[in-house]
C-alpha cells in the first residue's frame, strides 16, 4: 500500500470565506499515483473547516448567513473563550461545518456524487493556515 501526504496553505484576507479546493486536491491525487484507496482532507486549525457540498454562490451566502445566526461574531463579550482573542464564534462555526472530508478514490479519480466539491471554510482568517491531504491505497 502507498501513502501520500501534502499540506495546502491558505492566507485568507477576510475573517470568513469558503474556497473551492477541489482542483488542488485532485492535483495531490495525480501526484500520489494512487488509483484506488481513500483520501482524507482536513483542516489543521480549530477555526477552519473542510467540507463537501455544491459550488453555488447562493448556497455559500446561505451558509455564511446561517452560521452567523447560530454563532454571531458580535458582541465578542458574549463568549467566555474571548479573553484576549475574538474568535470564539470561529470555533463554533468549525464545529458545525466539520473538520474533514474523506473521499473514495476509484480509477485514479475522486469518487464524487453529482455536484460534490471540496471546500475550505475559514472562520477566523487573516493569517496563514493549512489543510492536510493524506491519501492511502494502491
Amino acid at each position: 500500500m502507498k501513502s501520500y501526504r501534502r499540506e495546502l496553505w491558505f492566507n485568507v484576507p477576510s475573517r470568513r470565506a469558503f474556497i473551492n479546493i477541489t482542483s488542488q486536491v485532485e492535483e495531490c491525487l495525480i501526484e500520489s499515483g494512487i488509483k484506488d484507496g481513500l483520501l482524507l482532507c482536513n483542516a489543521m486549525h480549530i477555526t477552519s473547516s473542510v467540507f463537501i457540498n455544491d459550488d453555488e454562490s447562493g448556497l455559500h451566502h446561505d451558509f455564511d448567513t446561517w452560521l452567523e445566526k447560530l454563532a454571531p461574531h458580535d458582541p465578542v463579550s458574549q463568549y467566555h473563550h474571548n479573553t484576549g482573542e475574538d474568535n470564539a464564534d470561529g470555533h463554533l462555526k468549525r464545529q458545525i461545518m466539520g473538520r474533514e472530508a474523506v473521499i473514495a478514490v476509484t480509477n485514479g479519480k475522486l469518487d464524487f456524487g453529482p455536484w460534490e466539491q471540496i471546500f475550505y471554510g475559514e472562520f477566523d482568517g487573516r493569517r496563514k493556515k493549512r489543510v492536510l491531504v493524506k491519501i492511502i491505497g494502491e
